[in-house]
């Protein structure tokens, strides 16, 4: 199967797209101020990307609580073939709620072999035990 990389800077665009044939996608929403409802929509969407196997999404700033990263991980959760995952969640305000949701969520990503997280808070440190 030949690599597919498919670049996205806006939600809506993504959103629209094929979603059932990415593979390699860098989806990149830095202050795009998504929320919680974008940011569960996005999750939606990753969820349908059946053949996903290499993920990079910035979310940076973007008013993401802990009820919007316990909906990403577990659309995340759902993508069974996911290889590589690079999560860029700073700026946000997911507290150790999220954080902890979202990492049971991504504890059932059993084919994840590369896991990148970017999450800059010190809150983060201790909910995870580092």
């Amino acid at each position: 199967m030949m690599k597919q990389n498919k670049n996205y800077n806006k939600l809506e665009d993504f959103l629209s797209s094929s979603l059932q044939t990415h593979t390699h996608l860098h989806i990149d929403l830095y202050r795009n101020q998504i929320g919680n409802a974008g940011v569960s929509g996005l999750g939606s969407a990753l969820a349908q990307c059946t053949n996903l196997s290499n993920l990079t999404l910035v979310l940076g700033f973007n008013q993401i609580s802990h009820a919007g990263a316990s909906d990403l991980g577990s659309a995340l959760a759902q993508c069974t073939n996911l290889l590589n995952l690079t999560l860029n969640l700073y700026g946000n305000q997911i507290g150790h709620a999220g954080a902890s949701s979202l990492g049971s969520a991504l504890a059932q990503c059993t084919n994840l072999s590369n896991l990148t997280l970017k999450l800059q808070q010190k809150q983060f440190i201790y909910c995870f035990g580092l």
